[in-house]
């Protein structure tokens, strides 16, 4: 049975509970041991966790309402990961490569909300495959981490920042934003490979039922094709 758009598991609904107040009180300790940052990222993280219920709230008949909310939960794993974990170890320890996880994850999730996303806006025109629909999670992917390395840089140079860890004389800045750059690119092409086999039915518990249910879609575009060849061949005499 086809599950209806809006569809929240309960797992999901307290995973995502739990993940807010823990972002939550994250923030309400930074901010009674002298940090505003860390309180303004978790109000901003905690934001950035409703998006898939703003999306089911404003996005009325668009296709923004389709999509599932397991790319809500992936993004909210990340947030907590990159905010609460990432910020404490870089604040609190001398420990210098959080970036990898960040990066890493962010890249396996860009791959795989790509891959979803270009089947939910192509899908009112048929079936646009797996291939094509890898090929545009890959570049979505990697595109979101171009954009990221843009933004720390004009950071850096608008606002005196040291996001990409530059530093005079030196290939540090460079070998970071290389780093960062082949660290998501990792992540990406393991959750482009990932989603498409779950989708697929390569792998997954319901591989069987997924294999089968494109079987039949493969089927009826299949007859659909043949049924509109038959009419213009049978037409194409007529004008």
């Amino acid at each position: 049975m086809t599950k209806p758009f809006g569809y929240l598991p309960k797992s999901q609904k307290i995973l995502w509970l739990v993940l807010r107040t823990v972002i939550i009180c994250w923030g309400v300790f930074g901010l009674f041991h002298g940090s505003v940052v860390e309180f303004l990222e978790a109000i901003f993280a905690v934001i950035f966790t409703h998006l898939w219920d703003f999306f089911q709230i404003f996005g009325k008949k668009s296709f923004i309402i389709e999509v599932d909310c397991g790319s809500q939960t992936m993004l909210t794993v990340f947030i907590f990961t990159a905010v609460v974990i990432g910020s404490t170890v870089n604040n609190r320890t001398t420990f210098q490569h959080i970036d990898v996880l960040t990066h890493f994850i962010a890249g396996f999730i860009s791959a795989w909300f790509g891959y979803d996303f270009a089947n939910i806006v192509y899908r009112k025109r048929g079936d646009l495959g797996p291939a094509m629909s890898s090929l545009f999670a890959l570049t979505f992917a990697l595109a979101l981490s171009v954009g990221w390395e843009i933004y720390e840089f004009s950071m850096d140079r608008i606002y005196g920042m040291n996001l990409q860890c530059s530093a005079p004389d030196t290939e540090y800045g460079l070998i970071d934003t290389m780093c960062d750059f082949i660290v998501c690119s990792v992540g990406s092409v393991l959750g482009m490979f990932t989603v498409s086999f779950l989708r697929n039915g390569i792998i997954g518990k319901n591989k069987e039922k997924v294999k089968e249910q494109r079987r039949l879609e493969n089927e009826k575009r299949l007859l659909k094709d043949k049924l509109y060849k038959e009419y213009m061949e049978n037409h194409s005499g007529e004008e």
